[in-house]
């Protein structure tokens, strides 16, 4: 059992009740996810409505006295990205309409299905599909109903819950109580049956009636409290405590907070406050949150989001939400729709219910090196980069070649009902989301390791063009044999000019310029066979894919070192502080990524640990904000913890640190993601 939550020091107020608290703790240990069983085989030819009629009619209730909210999803192989009881792959990176789906109900769903029917008749068999998993749901939640009923003295909360099943999730809520129930019911029951949905902005669907009920005197802040966090702990249910590449919590179940609203205000309001009270004490890290920001924010949120920051786990993240619109609308989406934006469960932006999602990773280092080592002859720098962009735009044509037939799989490969009923779009359409149903069918390009790229044309110009110090050839041999274990030659090259990452103008400008480049080739690829290709920039942890391929580099980096994680300078290469990583990452227009562009800063915890420290944190999120980043994700973590929690993880069981999109357990993350983020520069705040 858990004693403390946040393994870096508890200076967390404790507003949750004792019960609430020892709820977490086991969750969070791993006791219920060990109890995940795998579902009965289906049959090869049985359609996917029968099966998901029959998970609905075999799960687990798991009712729990302890519990205020109902509903829960078991089945073991849905951890796994996989549809229970078969070996068919389910969906992730996406972010269902649960907005729609709450405030209609399964009746205005339905009355969704009747309108498509007549749009589109010859759809007819999609939408028989789609009233089949409306009709497994209803099974679903009425063995609930029926279990409350005979079980209902157990708990002081099962009357309410009873109470809620006879509105929701078959009719609109009525109060917060039962928009959080059926928020829960709808988006637990896609991931019955093995779907990852982000969750979308929960705070702009639960607000309104969190705020009718206190003014009615329904309900007080304190209860509320509770109900969400009930909400987040039931969300750790697949803890399993697994070692696997990205850590046990990967299951791209993002919460988009805050922000510009539908209606023009700000989104900001109790619903959001109660969650950061939620995150601070119980250190859950299996929701992240990504908090829309701007430059006309409240100060208060931004406060309490360096706050969070500063605890640790890399579990809020923010984006500068004027920024994300521009690129948006730019790339042609309409700006009411922009306005909306969310993420695929990870930190991809996208329009959610309308948007069937993927993405096409390369590493962009490996298009450099591909070149650099060419038997060709550059005869000055402007050669040799021209000679990597039009190798870049081949890769990018090879690239959207392979994924032209994305989202037209056969139905029995991926069969995708349930998830198409929670998408608008693809009802209107009268098509499933994995047959092109979707508004929006998106693949986009993503590069890694630009700034790599960056400091490596840096290098070769200062060494071959500019000052001489070695021919071309020289340099080629000398990276081919990995410096020859010439440290002193290796620190040479490392030394010889400044780096991206430590506000250099001509460093800078160096990746600002290979990032417009990668920008402007992938605009020519901008739509391709139906598909989007918007540009993103990323590598989220393919740093130890990316490795064993690549040689050593011209800035002084050995052959299979990690390198740049998404836009964040080389480990190592940024010597000046969190202040100067911000400034030259933002000297960049992001307005060319639509796709988004993470930055990740970490810290020595103990730098944030204080009130100048939060302060300085808070600092930091205006400049980036201010100066025009697109995304931001901070950590703060202690180098030494980490060391030792690898050598004695029984000691870290809720060690959170980001990855990319994601938080991992520390413990629960491979040797060599382990490694990763070990190796990862910390940007101390007090060299800022």
């Amino acid at each position: 059992m858990l004693h403390s939550f946040n393994p870096l020091g508890d200076r967390t107020p404790r507003r949750l009740s004792a019960a609430t608290r020892e709820l977490a703790a086991r969750y969070l240990s791993g006791e219920i996810g060990s109890t995940l069983r795998p579902a009965p085989q289906a049959a090869g030819d049985e359609p996917y409505p029968v099966q998901l009629r029959r998970l609905a009619a075999e799960a687990e209730t798991a009712l729990s006295p302890d519990e205020r909210l109902a509903g829960a999803a078991r089945w073991l192989e849905a951890t796994f990205h996989r549809f229970p009881g078969t070996d068919r792959p389910s969906v992730s990176h996406v972010t269902a309409d649960f907005r729609h789906a709450v405030t209609g109900g399964l009746a205005g769903l339905e009355a969704d299905i009747a309108a498509g029917r007549r749009a589109n008749p010859e759809g007819a068999p999609f939408y028989d599909e789609l009233a089949a998993c409306i009709g497994a749901m209803r099974l679903w939640v009425e063995r609930y109903r029926a279990e409350l009923a005979e079980r209902l003295e157990e708990s002081p909360f099962f009357p309410r819950i009873a109470a809620a099943l006879k509105q929701v999730p078959e009719r609109p809520p009525r109060d917060f109580f039962e928009a959080v129930q059926s928020l829960w019911l709808f988006w637990t029951f896609q991931r019955l049956a093995g779907n990852w949905s982000g969750l979308g902005r929960i705070d702009e669907l639960l607000g309104p009636f969190l705020d009718a009920d206190l003014e009615a005197g329904r309900l007080d802040l304190g209860e509320a409290r509770e109900i969400l966090a009930c909400f987040w702990i039931k969300g750790t249910e697949w803890i399993t405590g697994r070692r696997v590449a990205g850590g046990d919590a990967q299951f791209y179940q993002n919460v988009i907070l805050a922000g510009t609203g539908r209606d023009g205000r700000e989104v900001c309001n109790r619903v959001t406050m109660l969650i950061f009270d939620i995150v601070e004490e119980l250190h859950i890290s299996d929701f992240p949150l990504g908090v829309r920001l701007s430059r006309k924010s409240p100060p208060p949120l931004l406060r309490r989001v360096a706050e969070l920051q500063s605890r640790g786990g890399g579990i809020v993240s923010i984006y500068n939400e004027e920024v994300v619109i521009a690129a948006l609308v730019k790339f042609g989406y309409p700006e009411k729709e922009a306005c909306d934006f969310t993420n695929d469960g990870c930190w991809e932006t996208l329009i959610p219910g309308e948007t069937a999602f993927s993405y096409c990773p390369f590493d962009a280092l490996q298009v450099w090196q591909d070149v650099f080592f060419a038997d060709c002859n550059y005869p000055d720098f402007e050669s040799l980069f021209a000679a990597y962009s039009a190798a870049l735009r081949r890769r990018l044509e090879q690239v959207c070649a392979g994924c032209s037939g994305s989202f037209n799989a056969p139905d029995r490969t991926a069969p995708t009902p349930l998830l198409s009923l929670l998408m608008p779009s693809c009802i209107r359409s009268g098509r499933p989301y994995n047959r092109r149903g979707a508004k929006y069918n998106v693949v986009a390009l993503h590069a890694g390791g630009l700034p790599d790229v960056a400091n490596s044309f840096t290098a070769v110009r200062k060494l071959v063009y500019e000052d001489e110090c070695c021919t071309l050839n020289e340099l080629r041999g000398i990276l081919l044999r990995d410096f020859g274990g010439d440290e002193r030659l290796r620190r040479m090259f490392e030394r010889c000019a400044v780096w991206y990452g430590n506000d250099d103008e001509a460093a800078d400008a160096m990746l600002a310029r290979v990032v417009s480049g990668f920008a402007a080739a992938a605009a020519e690829f901008r739509e391709r066979d139906g598909l989007l290709h918007p540009a993103g920039i990323s590598t989220f942890g393919r740093e130890v894919e990316f490795a064993p391929s690549r040689l050593a580099t011209p800035f002084g980096r050995r052959a299979h070192d990690y390198l740049s994680g998404n836009l964040a300078p080389s480990p190592g290469t940024d010597r000046n502080g969190p202040g100067a990583v911000v400034k030259s990452c933002c000297r960049n227009d992001f307005t060319q990524i639509p796709n988004g562009c993470p930055l990740d800063l970490r810290f020595d915890a103990a730098a944030l640990a204080s009130p100048p420290g939060v302060a300085m944190l808070e600092g930091l999120l205006k400049s980036f904000i201010g100066l025009g980043g697109y995304y931001l994700q901070v950590d703060a973590v202690s180098r030494e913890m980490l060391v030792d929690a690898k050598a004695h993880p029984e000691r870290y069981p809720n060690l959170a640190v980001r990855i990319s999109g994601w938080s991992a357990r520390f413990a629960t993350l491979e040797t060599a993601w382990q490694d990763m983020v070990i190796a990862r520069s910390i940007q101390g705040a007090e060299a800022g």
